[in-house]
């Protein structure tokens, strides 16, 4: 199309220094979770008191959203809520402090209200740049860069529990990573302060303007596609339960369930760029991928055996993979520029919803049957899995085809 090749390389600049600034992020917040149902076990809270913490920490870290990303669409002030929500960062170091679960709980809760603060700007802002090298690929290299820091937080916590048998010095390392985060993110704004030029460039290079994108404001497309979202994150079981039914039944030792935490995200970040280059070129057909990966996780990882506990643990990590990169490159596809901070705020609310609903029903069952749970989760997402064929028989157009 002759596109401007110096602004491509200004669109992938803009990608890896917002691939960098997660790997900093997932450093801290990420290194945190792998050990969230594990210190709030070992500060005495239940399966499901874990569940409805965790559940309740992600429905508010994406359920915030909604309002965040109205924000961002009235006010285009993408930047401000970035820094603001990656300033929260530092309620993980805070966590060292933490003298009971419930003021664990809390530390946590405004963890995940500070990822609801920045993630639809800078969702919206990356969008902008992966036009240029394909929204599934621009978002796979993002998420593959953010899961360096997957991997390195949990290996953190790995050590500190191996060496010293303590979280609290694995909470006071995290310092590190939330000061640099905020760093490259005041200097990423300071090199990029109007991201949204980089698709505007993008358009008028190759001519086009959101051509298969419909016009009106959120269409009926947009919302069975929620709806597909929603039920196939309800049936997907979160790592905090699992890695409790890990450490409860002694199927892995708990030091090594951080290590694990970290393979996952390494499988994450390796699955992200392989299926967004097989998003653009295949289409909206490769979300079937989430109901069907889904179902095995719950089916192995509640099992007594640790290689079937490992298995499913790298299947949650592909999943997560899917989670970061596909489901947001389709909202940059079908949503146009004017919407897409709303749209990410709506679709975002949803997510956290059907996450915390998911997650508290799976902890509520684990106390009373692992076979409740597996009925469960087959029967959701095979509810998923017709939704999204219905959904794709209907689409109008598939963006990639």
């Amino acid at each position: 199309m002759g596109l401007d090749s110096n602004k491509k390389k200004e669109a992938l600049k803009f990608i890896f220094l917002f691939g960098l600034i997660s790997a900093l992020g997932d450093i801290t917040y990420e290194g945190a979770r792998s050990v969230y149902g594990n210190y709030l076990g070992f500060l005495g809270a239940s399966a499901l008191y874990i569940g409805v913490i965790t559940g309740f920490g992600e429905f508010l870290g994406y359920a915030f959203r909604i309002l965040s990303g109205y924000f961002v669409d009235r006010t285009g002030k993408s930047w401000a809520a970035a820094i603001l929500g990656y300033g929260l960062l530092i309620s993980v170091p805070l966590l060292a402090i933490a003298g009971n679960w419930k003021i664990a709980a809390l530390f946590i809760i405004l963890e995940r209200l500070g990822k609801a603060i920045r993630n639809p700007g800078k969702d919206t802002m990356l969008s902008h740049a992966t036009k240029h090298v394909g929204t599934g690929v621009g978002f796979g290299i993002s998420e593959a860069l953010d899961q360096l820091g997957a991997i390195i937080g949990p290996m953190i916590f790995t050590l500190a529990l191996s060496f010293y048998g303590s979280y609290k010095i694995g909470f006071q390392l995290m310092w590190i990573p939330a000061i640099l985060t905020v760093a490259v993110v005041l200097y990423t704004r300071y090199k990029f302060p109007r991201p949204k030029d980089l698709e505007e460039d993008f358009e008028k290079a190759s001519k086009v303007s959101n051509k298969n994108i419909s016009n009106a404001n959120l269409s009926k497309s947009f919302w069975h596609y929620l709806l597909f979202i929603f039920l196939s994150v309800l049936g997907f079981a979160n790592f905090p339960v699992l890695s409790y039914h890990l450490m409860k039944q002694k199927v892995l030792s708990e030091a090594l369930i951080p290590t694990l935490y970290a393979l996952a995200m390494a499988l994450d970040g390796a699955f992200a760029v392989l299926v967004g280059k097989y998003y653009d070129k295949k289409g909206l057909g490769t979300l079937i991928l989430i109901p069907i990966l889904s179902i095995p996780i719950v089916l192995l990882g509640f099992s007594q055996s640790s290689l079937l506990a490992i298995i499913a643990i790298a299947l949650w990590g592909c999943v997560m993979s899917i989670h970061e990169t596909l489901i947001k490159a389709v909202i940059a596809d079908i949503i146009p520029i004017k919407n897409r901070g709303k749209a990410y705020g709506i679709f975002n609310t949803v997510y956290g919803i059907s996450m915390l609903l998911g997650s508290t029903i799976i902890g509520y069952l684990y106390d009373f049957s692992k076979l409740y749970i597996f009925i469960y989760v087959v029967t959701i997402e095979i509810l998923a899995a017709i939704v999204f064929i219905l959904w794709k028989k209907n689409n109008p157009h598939d963006v990639k085809a």
